[in-house]
């Protein structure tokens, strides 16, 4: 069984789209999703420094449109069951056949500008903790008005808040963690991000979701899911509630996953999963460019489920 995963936020490398665009048709494709998203996919792909590719409004479209421009070079009717954590959940939800690539990208345009905007009514951020015992750090987070925004397993919890209060929980840590402050422009899912939930809730109800032709594991809880209604909901309730991965990775487990690939810009999540599934570990492609497709080519054929004759073409 193969699973495809679509990374999140965070996961963006200066020109890590460059070698994709060699590829026909590539780049008048994210020319189109450009006008979606309102931004320009190609420069911020190619040419855009560490600095502008971490502005949330291009961040999250440009993930997106990496992930669905390599999706279309793999024969998806193979893949068993999709995730993605965070705004890869879009990407994700794409290759699920929920979303047409156009709603997904237009859809991660209108989400990175609403984040971006909720993020700019307070001062807020997100920090990384490593280690320590998961009940006590939950409960010193509590005691601190922080929440628990991305549970990712392996031993790591990111939190977040108001910055003061990030600031405090930093100078006094649970014992046998380190705190790490991330680089981004407020507290992502959670309370602070209503706003931007409510205006996706708004764009979203014009979108006609699709069931999905392949389970689509949800951050809410692990959940596979096939309903095309009850995903959207999931993806527009998903800006406010913490993502669960290590829900999603503990699904893999379960559904007996023996193969991952990772889409651009990959590692992050396999990184997660191979510290995480140390027992039967998936085998595992990170597909950065083009030169990684024939192995990802190769592992769904020999991992992959047997297509339905006629059922789906490759996209």
């Amino acid at each position: 069984m193969l699973a495809v995963l679509s990374p999140g936020q965070g996961a963006q490398k200066p020109g890590f789209l460059k070698p994709w665009l060699d590829l026909d048709g590539a780049a008048e494709r994210l020319r189109s999703w450009s006008e979606l998203a309102g931004v320009d996919l190609v420069h911020l792909g190619t040419e855009a420094d560490a600095e502008e590719i971490k502005d949330t409004a291009k961040t999250q479209p440009l993930l997106i449109a990496a992930a669905l421009l390599a999706a279309e070079q793999l024969p998806v009717q193979g893949v068993s069951v999709v995730a993605g954590h965070s705004v890869g959940e879009l990407g994700a939800a794409a290759l699920a056949g929920v979303l047409t690539p156009e709603s997904a990208i237009t859809l991660a345009g209108v989400r990175g500008r609403e984040m971006a905007a909720a993020c700019a009514l307070e001062p807020t951020g997100m920090a990384a903790v490593l280690g320590g015992d998961e009940a006590e750090l939950l409960a010193v987070l509590d005691s601190h008005g922080l929440y628990a925004a991305n549970r990712n397993g392996a031993g790591q919890i990111v939190a977040a808040g108001a910055l003061d209060a990030l600031d405090k929980f930093a100078a006094a840590p649970p014992a046998r963690t380190r705190v790490i402050k991330l680089q981004v422009a407020g507290a992502f899912h959670t309370p602070y991000m209503a706003p931007a939930e409510a205006a996706l809730a708004s764009f979203a109800a014009g979108i006609t979701p699709a069931d999905a032709l392949r389970p689509q594991l949800s951050n809410a809880d692990g959940a596979a899911v096939t309903s095309g209604a009850d995903m959207l909901g999931r993806l527009v309730r998903q800006v406010t509630a913490p993502v669960r991965w290590d829900l999603c990775m503990r699904a893999l487990a379960d559904l007996g996953v023996t193969a991952v690939i990772e889409l651009p810009p990959a590692g992050t999540l396999a990184g997660l999963v191979k510290r995480e599934l140390r027992t039967g570990t998936p085998e595992i492609v990170t597909l950065n460019t083009p030169d990684d497709l024939p192995a990802a080519k190769d592992l769904i054929a020999r991992h992959g489920s047997a297509p339905s004759s006629g059922s789906e073409s490759t996209s």
